[in-house]
């Protein structure tokens, strides 16, 4: 029996919430299904393949290196453990020795969130400490600046829809401040869609997601300095052993991000496009008003945002989007102000029918 929803008894689920982690995040395309079949079919030296295809990347992201790993998490821990054993292998073999006390990671308090796990998890597995600077609503320079320590090990930057964007300093801030005190600056862009704004912003290492903008495997990808990268790499005989990817894997997210490059992914004109007689049908259905909204963070991406008027009320309605087959996700981040919000980037136009139809159905 070939593989099918059927044949584990799954739910067939519809993701209208965005790239998400626990959905399988992106769907992949026949050029990278064709370079994941080569790659499960054939061997290969697996430390020049990861040599290799980092390479290859680095060339085309222009950067001095790049080192694909499982996933953004992964990027995080290992580039983490790479600043703070600066290629030492007695830190590879003892990676939380307390022989090596410059272990403090300093993160704007704002950016300390929890996107699926804690950001100071994968801290911590790495072997770093999180030092919080400035407030949940507010990080300068000067608050970045005033907890740099003889203990500080690197200086960690998320550019998250997650995190607070109001009032905080921005990337090439951050730099500045972790080159005046030559402190490497980390920077976890998972989502993000610009593969080169933050190395040229300043930062040393930047931390990408295979399956997110990208919309590859399930992977990572840290770009950067290029003894940096080789610190990174050196981790998969350490803590990285526990999060190493396939050959699989590797090759098809390099089609992936060549694939990005050339083609890029949809635009808001087209979003708004396809939102507009989406929106439409959504405000026939009663109890809804409905209108097209642009991602918080200022992204280019663009959603339907529905105002639940009642009886039903938003979390009820998207409790009863995900009870039958196919399940309809969708983001709930407002759902204590009577909002969802439909991410339509990973929906064609049958699966919007279906999702029209069961709200039809819930709202009646």
């Amino acid at each position: 029996m070939t593989t099918s929803y059927q044949k584990f008894d799954l739910k067939e689920v519809i993701n209208a919430s965005g790239r998400m982690t626990i959905l399988g995040v992106s769907k992949v395309s026949e050029n990278v299904l064709a370079a994941q079949k080569f790659g499960g079919e054939h061997f290969f030296e697996m430390a020049d393949l990861s040599e290799k295809t980092g390479a290859y990347l680095a060339n085309l992201l222009k950067v001095a290196d790049a080192q694909i790993v499982s996933s953004a998490s992964a990027g995080i821990a290992q580039s983490v453990a790479a600043v703070i054993g600066q290629g030492s292998l007695y830190h590879i073999y003892h990676p939380y020795t307390e022989k090596i006390t410059k272990r403090e990671i300093i993160l704007p308090k704002g950016h300390n969130v929890d996107y699926g796990t804690p950001v100071e998890v994968m801290v911590a597995q790495g072997g770093g400490q999180v030092v919080e600077a400035g407030y949940a609503n507010m990080c300068t320079p000067e608050h970045l600046e005033m907890m740099i320590s003889e203990n500080t090990a690197a200086i960690l930057y998320i550019k998250s829809h997650h995190t607070v964007q109001k009032s905080m300093l921005t990337v090439a801030e951050a730099a500045e401040v972790a080159k005046r005190h030559q402190l490497p600056l980390i920077v976890d862009a998972a989502a993000e869609e610009d593969l080169f704004k933050y190395s040229e912003a300043g930062a040393d290492l930047v931390i990408y997601s295979g399956a997110k903008a990208i919309e590859g495997p399930s992977a990572g990808l840290v770009i950067g300095e290029k003894q940096l990268i080789e610190w990174v790499r050196l981790q998969g005989k350490g803590i990285g052993r526990a999060m190493k990817i396939g050959k699989d894997n590797i090759l098809g997210f390099t089609q992936a991000v060549e694939d990005y490059l050339t083609i890029g992914s949809e635009d808001g004109a087209s979003m708004q496009a396809r939102l507009t007689p989406f929106v439409d049908e959504l405000n026939q259905i009663q109890n809804i008003n409905a209108k097209s909204v642009q991602d918080s963070a200022g992204r280019e991406i663009y959603r339907a945002s529905v105002k639940i008027t009642g009886p039903k009320n938003a979390k009820e309605v998207i409790s009863e989007l995900k009870s039958q087959s196919p399940a309809i996700y969708t983001r709930e981040y407002q759902a204590n102000n009577g909002i969802i919000e439909f991410d339509i980037r990973s929906v064609n136009a049958l699966e919007m029918k279906k999702i029209i139809q069961r709200l039809q159905e819930i709202m009646a």
